[in-house]
């Protein structure tokens, strides 16, 4: 009779546990989905994000688009094209006027070397004259250079009230970018590949098209 009353507990005892253990492997179940969700989630983002161009990617050879509609005249904006920053003034007519009076000061007024695209092979280095587009970079050794207005430029360059001045090592350029006879920096500075998508907007890393 105790043999009897033993296994009836036993047997009581196992069903009491398998509602217990039921329960536990469909936790187990569920944990195990859950963390293999997330592992091939986590292994799917790398993946996806290796389809989008990297900075790296994006720094050596995206196009940078500018409104240029807000720009006053005599004003200068800087914009970061390839790592580097870009310079657009906006010049006006008096500006531009005197643009011929000093080029024999200068060791490249025709821009000979080639610094800028063919379009901009002109006394004022650009597309349309109103807008100098320049990478603002030394041509000496890579420092930026100040853009001096309101007659601070005169003390290095008598009787020119604005233009560009390294303090690094003293070079100078004129409101076209072009560099001065005697200056550390040998060239001009740099124009980059740009167009005009309409009159407000310019793409500053490619040129226009043509036939």
């Amino acid at each position: 009779m105790s043999n009897v009353s033993l296994d009836a507990s036993d047997s009581s005892k196992a069903n009491e546990d398998q509602p217990q253990n039921n329960n536990r492997r469909r936790f187990l179940t569920v944990a195990t989905s859950v963390i293999g969700g997330v592992g091939a989630v986590g292994a799917a983002v790398p993946f996806i994000a290796s389809w989008n161009p990297s900075a790296k990617a994006k720094a050596a050879g995206a196009d940078v688009e500018v409104d240029i509609s807000k720009i006053e005249p005599g004003q200068l904006i800087r914009v970061m094209w390839r790592s580097k920053p870009v310079w657009i003034v906006r010049r006006t007519p008096e500006l531009l006027a005197s643009l011929a009076n000093h080029e024999d000061q200068l060791r490249d007024p025709n821009s000979e070397v080639e610094q800028q695209p063919a379009f901009a092979q002109n006394r004022y280095r650009s597309l349309k004259e109103e807008y100098l587009i320049l990478v603002g970079i030394c041509t000496h050794l890579g420092c930026s250079p100040q853009h001096l207005t309101d007659g601070d430029f005169a003390q290095y360059a008598e009787g020119i009230p604005e233009g560009f001045f390294c303090p690094c090592h003293g070079s100078k350029f004129d409101m076209a970018g072009r560099v001065f006879q005697g200056v550390p920096a040998p060239s001009n500075l740099v124009v980059p590949p740009y167009q005009y998508l309409d009159d407000t907007t310019v793409l500053i890393g490619s040129e226009a098209e043509t036939a």
